[in-house]
């Protein structure tokens, strides 16, 4: 044992600094905000509120009934049913998810390959009973429509959202006089 560790031992010294930083906080000013009139800044890919996404061209929803977001869902809590529609491709008759048993992975719009799902950056919600939390597809298109329509939809999937196209592509190989330059 060396002398400074001795002299640390018997002297306490991270006690000591740590009971210096305590009293340091104890006098400097709160950070607490009051709530329902101080509201926090949406922080922008934040994982929220569930909304289906619209297509901005027709109006439609996005969703094909792959059932890809359901499978990787590790909670099980979105639950998809189709059926055949006139022209025998798949139609979403409901889509429901629900929310109580939902931990917020965003994996489901990670494995959705159309972009037909969102977490909206809307995280202030709550209700009195489970029923309230368990979102249909009627009420999950109106999140889109209410929190993520139009350019901040645009630019949630193109910020925070991958894999792109542009992941997939061969790289490019510097050429021998680049190499130099460099």
């Amino acid at each position: 044992m060396t002398a400074t560790e001795l002299i640390k031992k018997v002297f306490f010294i991270e006690v000591l600094q740590g009971l210096a930083l305590t009293f340091k906080h104890m006098v400097s000013h709160s950070v607490t905000r009051q709530y329902p009139t101080e509201k926090r800044e949406p922080v922008p890919g934040a994982r929220g509120l569930h909304a289906l996404v619209r297509d901005s061209e027709t109006g439609k929803e996005k969703c094909v009934g792959c059932g890809l977001c359901a499978a990787m869902c590790p909670s099980q809590c979105i639950h998809i049913y189709t059926s055949e529609g006139d022209d025998h491709k798949k139609v979403v008759d409901r889509y429901e998810i629900e929310v109580l048993r939902c931990v917020f992975c965003a994996l489901c719009v990670e494995a959705c390959p159309f972009g037909a799902l969102a977490l909206t950056d809307f995280f202030e919600y709550s209700g009195y009973t489970r029923e309230e939390f368990y979102y249909k597809k009627e009420r999950l298109l109106e999140n889109w429509d209410k929190y993520m329509a139009g350019d901040k939809g645009r630019e949630y999937f193109e910020k925070f959202w991958r894999p792109k196209a542009i992941d997939f592509r061969t790289p490019v190989t510097a050429t021998s006089e680049e190499r130099k330059s460099v």
